[in-house]
């Protein structure tokens, strides 16, 4: 090969571009690559996708119109919420459209979906379309418009935009109009844990057995090959496979000795803890949400219930910020995206928590947050009469009002006014010196509050 063809040759696979690898020859480093198929076949990244994913369809998503005085207020007649909320298309309900979307998210930095609409550019459905890189393909064209080329269900769509296409980007540009994705750039992870279960899966298939050598004395002879047959026959393949243990006499002074290390000296277990702690990171999960505690963790206490409010907040807000913007962004027409929005009910995820939940909406009713109602509908519990007016607690007043009866009623209120004008205090304090008064003169029981009144 001369030089000209040396220097017009593809350039070698580099680690570091996540995007250069081929079908059958990794660049990784384990010498394994991974693909979306095979990253779900390994338990940690399955749990994390699928936590994700699950959690996130699990939330409703509710349709808000912002009210002039800057309040929200529901909107369920709005064709947005029948298709974010309700039913997103023919084959999918709302929990299977955004857990799929989030797996597509999280595990390829993208997710899309095909528009279909009326004639007055309103939305009727959105189709999940495969966000898999080397089905969908993405450029600019001259005017900087994002077209979209994809097949689906048998049919080309080519250079499609984003009128058609609803796209949801993750973390991150990859110079192309859309997120990084998580699998490419956590390949080396990936394959360093399908290297380890090859490792693992090997060593058991050979019922936990060394790679052995046979050995011939000092001075032994060569074997011709029927003693090479009977010897393999007679002492190697009853040794190999897992069905159980073999044992044979080795004659003329054969001796044999191991070559392969033993778990304990691999420290098989310590490195598929680290590989689950890796994958975490990638998704940036807690591991004790996957199931793996660290060492000196327990899977309860509050410990746990601070980390899990940490990834509600650190894991999941960013996920649903960016649905929320994007269906704003992307579904709406600009004339209503400064007045409907979509929000997941994220307050959802705490009603596991019947102690907290309940104290919540006690304080919120009683510093005059929340209607009584209004309380009873977030569990979905009909109104009561009456129930629709703010309260507070009658020892929160103001500095100045103190000493002044403010909710009595007007006959309270004459009566206290009478009972300070002939006798110079109040009512409540003059009964329980009577009462006390009778008590200590009779030495009997004590007297109604009317009685001695």
């Amino acid at each position: 090969m001369n030089w000209l063809s040396r220097w017009w040759r593809k350039p070698a696979l580099k680690v570091q571009d996540p995007e250069n690898s081929r079908r059958g020859k990794s660049d990784a480093w384990s010498g394994y690559d991974v693909g979306a198929d095979g990253a779900l076949r390994i338990s940690t990244w399955w749990s994390g996708v699928r936590l994700y994913g699950e959690t996130i369809g699990a939330l409703p998503c509710a349709v808000y119109e912002k009210q002039a005085d800057g309040s929200k207020k529901p909107n369920a007649e709005h064709w947005l919420y029948n298709l974010v909320h309700e039913s997103p298309n023919s084959d999918q309900t709302a929990a299977e459209f955004w857990e799929s979307v989030v797996v597509d998210l999280a595990v390829h930095g993208n997710a899309y979906s095909l528009k279909a609409k009326r004639g007055d550019s309103s939305i009727i459905s959105l189709t999940q379309l495969s966000a898999d890189p080397n089905n969908m393909k993405r450029r600019r064209d001259q005017s900087g418009i994002l077209r979209y080329t994809f097949t689906h269900r048998g049919k080309r769509y080519i250079d499609l935009t984003e009128d058609d296409v609803f796209h949801i980007r993750g973390f991150g540009d990859d110079g192309e109009g859309g997120g990084l994705s998580t699998l490419a750039y956590a390949r080396e992870s990936l394959g360093f844990s399908e290297a380890i279960a090859a490792s693992a899966g090997t060593y058991f298939r050979n019922g936990m057995k060394n790679s052995i050598f046979f050995t011939q004395p000092p001075g032994g002879k060569a074997m011709t090959s029927d003693q090479r047959k009977d010897f393999r026959t007679a002492f190697i393949e009853p040794y190999l496979g897992g069905e159980g243990l073999n044992a044979g006499l080795l004659e003329h002074g054969f001796d044999v000795k191991s070559v392969s290390l033993p778990p304990k000296d691999a420290e098989m277990l310590l490195t598929w803890r680290f590989s689950i702690e890796d994958l975490c990171r990638w998704l940036r999960i807690p591991p004790v949400l996957v199931g793996h505690a660290a060492q000196g963790q327990t899977m309860w206490g509050s410990g746990i219930e601070q980390i899990m409010l940490g990834w509600y907040v650190l894991g999941l807000r960013p996920y649903l910020t960016r649905i929320e913007q994007a269906i704003k962004k992307r579904l709406l027409p600009p004339a209503e995206r400064g007045k409907v929005y979509a929000e997941f009910l994220f307050e959802g995820l705490f009603r596991a928590d019947s102690v907290g939940r309940a104290a919540l909406l006690a304080s919120l009713g009683q510093n005059g947050y929340l209607t009584r109602n209004e309380g009873r509908a977030m569990d979905n519990k009909p109104p009561m009469p009456g129930g629709d007016v703010l309260t507070v607690q009658s020892n929160l007043v103001p500095l100045d009002q103190l000493g002044k009866v403010t909710s009595a009623s007007p006959e309270q209120q004459l009566r206290s006014a009478l009972m300070n004008m002939l006798f110079g205090g109040d009512v409540d304090s003059l009964i329980e010196a009577k009462m006390k008064s009778m008590m200590g003169h009779n030495g009997g029981p004590p007297l109604d509050r009317d009685d001695a009144a």
